[in-house]
Order: C-alpha cells, then sequence, then structure tokens
C-alpha cells in the first residue's frame, strides 16, 4: 500500500519569476536551491522540508502547461506551508513590513490536526495558507 509522507514538491508556472523569487525569499524564508533557467526555466526553491519549484510560462516546459496563470484561472485553488510558531501579531506585522495584505487567523484543520491559520496571495495570485500547530488539542469542525 501507498502512504503519502509529506508533499516533496508542488509547480508553480509563472510569468514573473523574479516577482515570485523575491516573494517566497524575502516574504517566506526559502532559498533557491536550483535554478535551470536556460535549459527548462525551471527554479527550485528549498521550503523546509519540501521544494516549491518555479517554472517561467515562456520557457519550454513552461509553454507545455497552456496559458500563464492568472486571477481568473490559477494553478490551484491554494497550498499550505506549515510554519515555526510565531504570535499572530509576529506574523502579521512581518507580511505588513513586506507589503503583503494577509486575512484573518481561524483555527483549521490539516496534516499534524488544528492550527490557526491565515490566507495571502503570491505576486502571480496563487493562495498560500501560512499556519502553525496548536500546543494544545482544539475540539472543532
Amino acid at each position: 500500500m501507498i502512504r503519502v509522507r509529506m508533499i516533496d514538491h508542488l509547480v508553480l508556472r509563472t510569468e514573473q519569476p523574479r516577482a515570485m523569487i523575491r516573494f517566497y525569499s524575502e516574504v517566506l524564508g526559502c532559498t533557491v536551491e536550483r535554478s535551470l533557467p536556460a535549459e527548462t526555466g525551471l527554479i527550485q526553491l528549498r521550503a523546509g522540508q519540501s521544494l516549491i519549484d518555479l517554472v517561467s510560462v515562456n520557457s519550454k516546459l513552461g509553454r507545455s502547461g497552456g496559458p500563464a496563470p492568472s486571477p481568473e484561472g490559477n494553478n490551484m485553488d491554494h497550498f499550505c506551508l506549515q510554519i515555526e510558531s510565531l504570535s499572530e501579531e509576529e506574523i502579521h506585522d512581518w507580511l505588513g513590513s513586506k507589503g503583503i495584505e494577509a486575512g484573518t487567523f481561524e483555527v483549521r484543520y490539516g496534516a499534524e490536526g488544528f492550527g490557526r491559520s491565515l490566507y495571502i496571495k503570491d505576486p502571480d495570485g496563487n493562495t498560500v495558507e501560512l499556519r502553525c500547530v496548536m500546543a494544545e488539542p482544539h475540539s472543532g469542525p
């Protein structure tokens, strides 16, 4: 039987790779691990144990995926990044200092149980959920 351990990587197609690299590295602390822009248009960012791959829609690999993402047609609904525990105020302050508009924290269920999370948008309009695990169990929806 197959059992998934974690998300290995996800791939986001983009028309603005520089803005996406800035967002994922400067706002969320990811680091560029590998870059193959000439061969495939691929840039791989380390996100904890996982990777976020950015593919330029103007590259050979990117063109095979169809039209570029847009506010009316993104690559996915959202993805969730588990982050180190910080206070909600610290998270809002950090995002605000980077010019990122953030939603409100709510209790949601995820891979490691209930936690408080909020939603933000990357430069291409993809929704990113930032989630902290709660210290104590929560009985909720």
